[in-house]
């Protein structure tokens, strides 16, 4: 699509959803939001689609919101120009966070603010080693939204996220993946053919135990050990009459790599 804010390209079982705003280091205005939300909410539910790669073009990954049109709402009317965190960026989040397939997010270049917290709602990330890493918001007055104040914390500890995001200096992706943050460290080359191979590995797996194994994780931090036991009892049980766990079982024993069907 010409002019298109966000792209959306299908290539076998791997969909790819590419942040298209390269001039503005991929900063996300109302056009980008909403072309990224249905852009999701399209592969979340497209079966052929069993895993999602989520880029920005050009060098950058994300600079977060694009603060001339936040200025632009400031001055329009104060009183609503935070609409946006739940209207625009909570539904993309969750998309990311909940949808039934892996998402894996390519970052190279600047990642900040909302765009970090983009790549910490991925499941996994492949990081260019100089990439440059931020959560920008104290520099300008605010806190945290799009759910940073939780992925951060899960990802580096409570300490840590205090401090990135009290002090807002940026870090790079080798610090990040030093600190916690999971992701693969590539250089900056290779990070298109990585991500890519990384998300082509997820689409011929498990799509199924992939997305009970995301429901399990992010439930868990609400249970306690029962309620958590339960919950993967019942998972398992909905997984075991799955033609993908009686294949794989019958591949196991005979010796022969799985294949996985969605089934």
């Amino acid at each position: 699509m010409n002019g298109a804010a966000v792209l959306l390209e299908r290539d076998g079982a791997v969909a790819t959803v590419t942040l298209n705003r390269p001039e503005r280091r991929n900063a996300l205005d109302a056009k980008t939001k909403l072309q990224l939300r249905l852009a999701l909410e399209d592969v979340a539910g497209d079966p052929s689609v069993r895993a999602v790669l989520l880029a920005g073009a050009g060098r950058a990954f994300c600079a977060g919101q694009d603060l001339a049109e936040h200025a632009a709402a400031l001055r329009e009317n104060a009183a609503h120009a935070f609409d946006t965190v739940e209207e625009d960026y909570a539904p993309v989040v969750r998309l990311l966070a909940t949808m039934p397939k892996p998402v894996v997010a390519a970052v190279g270049g600047t990642c900040v603010g909302a765009g970090l917290a983009l790549a910490l709602a991925c499941d996994l990330r492949v990081f260019a080693e100089d990439a440059v890493l931020g959560t920008a918001f104290g520099a300008i007055g605010l806190t945290c939204d799009s759910g940073l104040s939780a992925t951060l914390t899960r990802s580096v500890g409570e300490s840590r996220a205090r401090e990135l995001v009290l002090l807002a200096e940026p870090f790079t992706a080798r610090q990040a993946v030093e600190w916690g943050v999971s992701g693969r460290l590539v250089p900056q080359d290779e990070l298109a053919p990585a991500a890519r191979e990384l998300a082509e590995r997820l689409a011929a797996g498990p799509t199924l135990a992939y997305a009970e194994s995301k429901r399990l994780i992010a439930e868990s931090w609400g249970r306690d050990l029962g309620a958590t036991l339960a919950a993967e009892a019942r998972a398992q049980a909905r997984l075991g009459l799955t033609a993908d766990h009686a294949g794989a079982v019958a591949a196991f024993l005979s010796k022969r790599r799985p294949a996985f069907d969605a089934r």
